[in-house]
């Protein structure tokens, strides 16, 4: 298993939706986490590592990619004690470039759709390709929540890329333009993913 970026936003995003509309304990963590996204604050350190540990259960046996985990050095800790980390990837990416992507981002509530007003708009500005209904922006996509979560993302982050890049774990990739990081990136990955190279000398003979 191995999800790019985007998916692996959608799939915490959904975690974080399922336990919502869950009873019990698992409810109250995805509805506090919530809490914390929806004020543009990050999501603190125990209730971010329960999550994330608790869906790295079982997946032992698989290559994964975390997106956005760990953002403190006492997570960095926590994953640590549970797994073994290969490599850690930084995306050096001006945040005007990331503000600007995130707060052009709407979503259809009920199916999940996502548009973008930059690169993959609707046909008709605030309405839904499909059913015609009106788009919605998530309150962690709005401008001023925005801004507050990249400058505490900056604040905490920080430390966490010493944390890796002493124990010679850290690889940076810096640009703007995914179709041009990207390359980069997979060549990087095949030397640290047998199965990726492998893969790709099956397909090319």
């Amino acid at each position: 298993m191995f999800p790019r970026g985007a998916a692996v936003r959608d799939e915490v995003w959904s975690c974080l939706r399922g336990r919502a509309r869950r009873r019990g304990s698992r409810a109250e963590v995805g509805i506090l986490a919530k809490s914390y996204i929806d004020q543009g604050r990050l999501i603190p350190d125990d209730i971010m590592t329960r999550l994330m540990l608790n869906e790295l259960k079982g997946l032992d046996r698989y290559n994964w990619l975390l997106d956005g985990f760990p953002r403190t050095v006492a997570q960095a800790e926590a994953l640590d004690k549970e797994c073994q980390i290969d490599t850690v990837i930084d995306l050096d990416v001006p945040f005007e470039t990331i503000k600007c992507r995130l707060t052009a981002r709407w979503i259809h509530p009920t199916s999940g759709r996502v548009y973008n007003l930059e690169f993959s708009p609707p046909k008709v500005q605030g309405i839904d390709d499909i059913t015609g209904e009106p788009l919605v922006q998530r309150d962690d996509d709005k401008p001023e929540t925005v801004t507050k979560r990249l400058q505490a993302y900056d604040a905490q982050t920080k430390p966490v890329l010493e944390y890796y890049r002493e124990k010679g774990l850290l690889k940076s990739f810096s640009g703007t333009e995914t179709n041009k990081i990207w390359p980069h990136i997979y060549t990087f990955l095949q030397t640290k993913l047998p199965d990726v190279s492998q893969k790709d000398a099956a397909t090319s003979t």
